[in-house]
């Protein structure tokens, strides 16, 4: 019989009732120290007592009024969102999902209303990934994400990462937008060089194509800038954004330059629960913690620290894992196991981690983190490796 779940989730045996920081309480009252942070999205831990406040603050005066009428929550936050960004304008979304829906949109309607409605093609990358909608994975392509779910939007063309060569040569007269996540996550934590970066901008500016990044995951300080493109030097005309954004409160949004929103006039596009003063409440506080210089240069020093720790503890057990990846506090260790192996190992371990492609787990905790904790996942991830080397002996 099914669930009264839909069974979509292969989901782990635990059962979290309380959040506090960088913890998780099970329900039986283990202490797990989360380096998920729900998949990038608690970008300041649980409960943080700032996020409480203005959500409390919020919830007794205003819940929701739809975009039929002003928000005074939303425009406060799309006006930080333009002022600390190459942004001039933003709408709001639930979830990084949406945000990609609206980011094609966008680019093709730009084209249709410059009279080149033939311009629908959005390059997309191998080991992307831009969310579960039916834009979301043609874009993305991967079978796992396809299969069953025919026919596809057209429109899409995937190319290998980061292969120049042929990008430039996927590029037509039918090329609308390239879309790209300056560092994949569910593709494993595959970071773009910044002269990729560099160059893809310099490439879409040359052949009139609009740039698309896709920062739902690595965006909103997880890289130790407040948006990884920030690294590069470059912007782009169109970015999708959500997770770490309303620090856990669903929330998503679309930045644009007024040029790459030419067409998005009243009517083209909505969002029933889009930017509610909830979530804009709470995506103001956000941010207002996470742009801070001082915040960020911190989360680069907490990163250089877990980075050194982490390749001292690969060193430690080259059976179990092979390499360190990413940067800021967007990680990855790729093992040599299978990585579901690990991630159970971590388990036992009362520790936190998230599984990626390549064979990768990922490391995201809450930018907020101690260094105190940093030593504790560490002391951690040693303990599950250890335990996997016995493993290991006992199967051979």
């Amino acid at each position: 019989m099914i669930s009264s779940v839909l069974p979509t989730y292969s989901r782990a045996p635990l059962n979290f009732v309380r959040g506090e920081g960088s913890w998780l309480i099970e329900a039986d009252g283990r202490r797990f120290l989360d380096f998920g942070s729900g998949i990038a999205v608690n970008a300041l831990g649980h409960a943080h007592p700032a996020l409480v406040a203005r959500l409390k603050h919020q919830a007794e005066t205003l819940w929701h009024v739809s975009n039929l009428y002003n928000i005074s929550q939303q425009q406060d936050l799309a006006d930080k969102l333009v002022d600390l960004t190459f942004a001039d304008t933003v709408f709001f979304t639930n979830s990084g999902t949406e945000s990609c829906e609206l980011a094609v949109k966008m680019a093709r309607k730009y084209w249709y209303d410059h009279g080149q409605p033939e311009k629908v093609d959005i390059i997309a990358f191998e080991g992307s990934f831009h969310g579960r909608s039916s834009a979301g994975i043609a874009a993305a392509g991967a079978e796992k994400l396809t299969k069953g779910f025919g026919p596809l939007i057209p429109g899409f063309v995937q190319v290998d990462w980061a292969d120049h060569e042929a990008i430039t040569s996927s590029i037509t007269h039918k090329t609308a937008a390239i879309i790209i996540e300056p560092l994949q996550g569910e593709g494993g934590i595959r970071p773009l060089p910044d002269h990729c970066l560099r160059k893809l901008r310099k490439l879409c500016d040359e052949h009139g194509v609009l740039l698309i990044l896709d920062e739902v995951q690595c965006g909103v300080g997880r890289t130790g800038k407040f948006f990884a493109h920030e690294w590069s030097g470059i912007t782009p005309d169109i970015m999708m954004v959500a997770k770490g954004i309303g620090g856990g409160f669903p929330l998503g949004a679309v930045l644009a330059t007024e040029n790459a929103a030419f067409g998005m006039t009243a009517g083209t596009h909505g969002s029933t629960y889009g930017g509610n003063p909830l979530a804009c409440a709470v995506g103001c506080s956000v941010v207002e913690h996470i742009s801070d210089p001082s915040f960020l240069e911190d989360v680069r020093r907490k990163s250089a620290l877990l980075i050194q720790s982490l390749q001292s503890l690969v060193s430690s057990h080259p059976e179990i894992f092979e390499d360190v990846r990413g940067y800021g506090l967007m990680l990855g260790l790729k093992c040599k196991l299978q990585n579901t192996e690990v991630l159970a190992a971590c388990y036992g371990q009362e520790l936190i981690t998230v599984p990626a492609a390549d064979n990768v787990i990922r490391l995201l905790p809450p930018l907020n983190l101690s260094d105190e904790e940093i030593g504790e996942a560490i002391l951690r991830l040693d303990n599950a490796a250890s335990a996997c080397k016995e493993t290991l002996k006992e199967t051979t």
